[in-house]
C-alpha cells in the first residue's frame, strides 16, 4: 500500500462516527490527522448531533452535516450527498465508522483514496484497508482509532480526548447558571442519570438523588441535573428527591449548551454516556457507574475519573435492556459512589495532588 505524502493532500474528508461519546473518543485521532496534514483543509462529515461537537474544534477546518432523516434520507439522499461531496474534490477520505453505508458515500463521490477498516462487506468500497490483528478485539476505543491511523502511516503526538467551547458559549452558561442562583465561585455538582443507548446503562434515579444530596451537604455544592428530552421523568424523579433544590435541564440544552454547562461543573456523577465523555474531555473530575457496558473499551480517558462497577458473570452484556434483574446496577450502592467521589475530590483538592499534573489514559476503578 502506497502511503500519501502529507504535502500532496490538499483536501481531506473524515467520516465521523455517529454517537456523541464515540465522537469524543475520536478526538485524539483527529489531532493526529491534523498534525500529519498541517497544510490540508480537513473537513468532517457528520450527522447533526455529532456535528455540533466540532463547531468549532481545533482539529477541524469545516463540518459538512448530513441528515439521514431529512434531505439525505434513503437511497436518493445518499446519491445527493455523494454529488455534494464530489463537487468538493477531496483527495482522500478517512472513514472512522465500520458500517457499509459510511464507506459507500465516499466511493459514490469518487474520492480517489478511501481509508477504513475492512468489515461489513465493504472491502471493494475502500482503496486502503485496515485489517486488525486478533489481539485487537479488546482495548479502548481511543487506541483503536489511533491504531487504524497508524496502519496507514498516519502518526503523531497522542493526546487525551478534548473539546472546546467559545467565549460566548461560556458566558451564556455563566449567565444561565446565575439566573438559577449559581454563582461562578460556587461548587457545581453535575448529575447525569440518563444514557441514550438504553435503560441497561442507567443507575437508579433514587440513588442519584441520595448521592447528590449527600455530596452537596458535604461540599456545599449546587446541583445541576442533565438529561435528554426523553429523560424528563428521570430528572423529575431526582429533583423531587432533592425537594427541588437543583437545576433540572432535561431536554433544555443544545449540544453546545450542554458542553459549556458541563465544562462549568466542579464534579460530575454519571452513567456511561455521551455527557460522561464530554465531561472527561473538559477534564472535569467524575465518577462513572458502569454495568452493562465494557469499561475496558469506553471508560473516560482521564486520571480525574473513577469507575464504580460490580463483577457479575452476565456483565458486560452490552444489551439495551436488561433481560433479568439488572443486578450489575442495583448492586452499586449510594455508599459506593459517595466514597469514590469523596476520595477523588480529596485527591484533586490537595496542594500536591498528582491528578493536577500527571494525566494518564487509564481511569481509576473501584470494584468490590
Amino acid at each position: 500500500m502506497t502511503k500519501f505524502s502529507a504535502d500532496k493532500v490538499e483536501k481531506l474528508l473524515i467520516r465521523a462516527v455517529n454517537w456523541l461519546g464515540d465522537a469524543v473518543m475520536t478526538t485524539p485521532a483527529l489531532a493526529v490527522i491534523r498534525e500529519q496534514f498541517p497544510g490540508a483543509e480537513i473537513v468532517l462529515l457528520a450527522n447533526p448531533l455529532v456535528s455540533a461537537l466540532f463547531l468549532p474544534h481545533p482539529a477541524i477546518d469545516r463540518v459538512i452535516t448530513f441528515d439521514r432523516n431529512g434531505r439525505h434520507r434513503g437511497v436518493r439522499g445518499r446519491f445527493l450527498l455523494a454529488r455534494e461531496l464530489r463537487r468538493e474534490r477531496f483527495d482522500c477520505a478517512i472513514i472512522l465508522p465500520n458500517s457499509f453505508d459510511s464507506a459507500l458515500v465516499p466511493w459514490l463521490a469518487g474520492i480517489p483514496r478511501r481509508f477504513g477498516k475492512k468489515s461489513d462487506g465493504r472491502s471493494l468500497l475502500l482503496s486502503d484497508r485496515f485489517v486488525p490483528a486478533n489481539d485487537m478485539t479488546e482495548g479502548h476505543e481511543v487506541e483503536y482509532y489511533l491504531h487504524l491511523l497508524r496502519s496507514f502511516g498516519i502518526t503523531g503526538r497522542v493526546r487525551q480526548p478534548y473539546l472546546t467551547t467559545t467565549a460566548a458559549e461560556q458566558a451564556e452558561a455563566i449567565d444561565r447558571l446565575a439566573q438559577a442562583g449559581i454563582a461562578p465561585g460556587d461548587i457545581l455538582l453535575g448529575i447525569n442519570p440518563g444514557a441514550a443507548f438504553g435503560s441497561a446503562k442507567r443507575w437508579l434515579p433514587e440513588r442519584f438523588a441520595e448521592v447528590a444530596q449527600r455530596l452537596s451537604n458535604r461540599w456545599g455544592a449546587k446541583i445541576i441535573i442533565f438529561g435528554g428530552s426523553g429523560e424528563a421523568d428521570i430528572v423529575s424523579e431526582i429533583s423531587a428527591g432533592l425537594q427541588g433544590k437543583c437545576l433540572g435541564l432535561a431536554g433544555r440544552t443544545s449540544v453546545r449548551q450542554l458542553m459549556a454547562l458541563i465544562q462549568r461543573c466542579s464534579f460530575f456523577i454519571t452513567n456511561d454516556s455521551g455527557p460522561m465523555h464530554i465531561a472527561s474531555a473538559f477534564d472535569v473530575p467524575l465518577v462513572a457507574i458502569f454495568g452493562s457496558t465494557d469499561h475496558t473499551g469506553t471508560a473516560p480517558c482521564s486520571a480525574r475519573a473513577v469507575i464504580v462497577r460490580k463483577d457479575f458473570d452476565c456483565a458486560p452484556c452490552k444489551l439495551r435492556e436488561c433481560p433479568t434483574d439488572h443486578r450489575c446496577m442495583t448492586a452499586v450502592t449510594a455508599d459506593d459512589v459517595v466514597q469514590a467521589a469523596q476520595q477523588l475530590f480529596a485527591e484533586i483538592s490537595g496542594p500536591e495532588s498528582k491528578y493536577l499534573t500527571n494525566l494518564r489514559l487509564e481511569p481509576h476503578e473501584l470494584n468490590s
